[in-house]
């Protein structure tokens, strides 16, 4: 038997706590951005409300850059 209740939540000082979710980004059409292989850019297409993809001019090419968007940030 479990002497510890199934909800229980770790300490906030515990060195065992459970990982955090990163809040997911969301860009709309016009969105300046950055991005960390393909520089600067503007958002000009959404798919899927900016949940699955978006596409991004970067001057010299465009590029459709996909769920999550660790390298790229809004300016």
């Amino acid at each position: 038997m479990n002497k510890f209740p199934a909800g229980r939540r770790p300490l906030p000082t515990s060195p065992f706590k459970a990982p955090t979710e990163a809040p997911r980004k969301h860009f709309d059409v016009g969105d300046r951005v950055t991005h960390d292989g393909f520089g600067l850019g503007r958002v000009i297409g959404v798919e899927g409300d900016g949940d699955i993809a978006v596409l991004v001019d970067f001057g010299s090419r465009r590029e459709r850059i996909t769920q999550p968007y660790t390298a790229m940030f809004k300016l």
